[in-house]
C-alpha cells in the first residue's frame, strides 16, 4: 500500500513539475516581458515647458511640452526614452535643444510613468501613439530622438510616417525575439521561452515578429544616426550594427567605447555631435 501511495505522489509530483514549467513560468515570464516596473515623474517640467496630455492609441499619454523663446522653431524634437523610465530622464537634455530654437516634447511612453496602458508592446501599439502626438503636434518637421526602448519606437515609425524628418536612435534592438531571448534567464529552456511569447503575444494583442527596427530600417530613407555602447552586455552592438547595414537612406553609426547599455549618451561629448547631426540635418 505504502508503494503504491509513494507512487501516486511522484505521478502526481511530476505531473505538477510540468504543468509548472508548461504553463506558470512562461506565463510568469511573459508578464515580466510586458510589465515593466513603471515609475512615475517626480519632477516638475524643465523651465519654458507646461505639462500637457497627449490622445494615443486608445490611451492618454503624459507629456511635456517646451518651446523656443524664438518663433518659430526651426523644427519639433521628441525625445522617447527607455525600458521602466519615464520623460524625467530628458530634463536634463530639453534646454540644450529649446535654446537652439527647437520645439521639444518628451512624453511617457504605453505603461510606462504617467500615462496610460497595462502592456508594453515594444513598438507594436507604442508606434500608433507616437504617430498620433505628431498627428497633434503637426509639425513641419519632426525629428525623433530615443534611447534603448525609444529608440526602436523612432525607427520603427520612421519607416511608415514621412513626416519624421530624421532619427537618432541610442541602443536599439534589432528585433524583439532575439534581445529578449538573450536577456531570458538561464534556468528557461528554449520551450518555456518560445511558450511564453506566446503568452506575451496573447496577453498583450500584439505579434512579437512584427516588433522589428532591422525589418522597419529597409524603408527608412530620412537621415539616422544609431548610437551604441562598445561594452553592452544586455542589448549588443550586433544589434545596431544590423540595422544599421539594413537602413536605406543616409546612416551613421557611432560606437562608444569603454561603455555598457544605458551609458552611451552619458558624454558632452557624445551630445555635442549629437546636435552637430541634428542641425547639420534641419537646416
Amino acid at each position: 500500500m505504502l508503494r503504491l501511495v509513494l507512487a501516486a505522489f511522484s505521478v502526481l509530483v511530476l505531473a505538477a513539475s510540468i504543468w509548472l514549467w508548461r504553463v506558470e513560468v512562461p506565463t510568469i515570464a511573459a508578464y515580466a516581458l510586458l510589465k515593466p516596473a513603471r515609475h512615475r515623474v517626480n519632477q516638475p517640467p524643465p523651465d519654458g515647458c507646461a505639462e500637457v496630455s497627449f490622445a494615443g492609441a486608445g490611451i492618454t499619454l503624459e507629456a511635456w511640452r517646451c518651446t523656443p523663446a524664438a518663433a518659430p522653431p526651426r523644427a519639433t524634437l521628441i525625445l522617447l526614452h527607455g525600458i521602466a523610465d519615464n520623460r524625467g530622464s530628458w530634463r536634463g537634455i530639453v534646454p540644450r535643444f529649446t535654446a537652439r530654437g527647437f520645439d521639444v516634447v518628451a512624453f511617457d511612453g504605453r505603461a510606462h510613468g504617467g500615462s496610460g496602458g497595462d502592456f508594453c508592446t515594444y513598438g507594436f501599439l507604442e508606434k500608433q501613439d507616437l504617430r498620433r502626438v505628431i498627428d497633434a503636434l503637426a509639425p513641419d518637421r519632426a525629428i525623433v530622438l530615443g534611447t534603448s526602448l525609444g529608440a526602436a519606437i523612432a525607427l520603427q515609425e520612421a519607416a511608415d510616417d514621412p513626416r519624421v524628418h530624421a532619427v537618432v536612435a541610442a541602443e536599439t534592438f534589432s528585433d524583439l525575439r532575439t534581445v529578449a531571448t538573450e536577456r531570458a534567464p538561464s534556468f528557461l529552456t528554449s520551450d518555456a521561452i518560445r511558450r511564453a511569447f506566446a503568452r506575451a503575444e496573447a496577453i498583450g494583442g500584439f505579434a512579437v515578429d512584427e516588433v522589428s527596427p532591422e525589418r522597419a530600417a529597409h524603408r527608412i530613407h530620412v537621415p539616422v544616426l544609431l548610437i551604441h555602447g562598445a561594452q553592452d552586455l544586455e542589448t549588443p552592438p550586433d544589434h545596431s550594427r544590423r540595422v544599421y547595414a539594413a537602413l536605406a537612406g543616409r546612416k551613421r553609426l557611432m560606437l562608444i567605447e569603454g561603455v555598457g547599455h544605458n551609458h552611451s549618451l552619458s558624454a558632452e561629448a557624445t551630445w555635442n555631435e549629437i546636435e552637430r547631426w541634428i542641425l547639420e540635418n534641419v537646416e
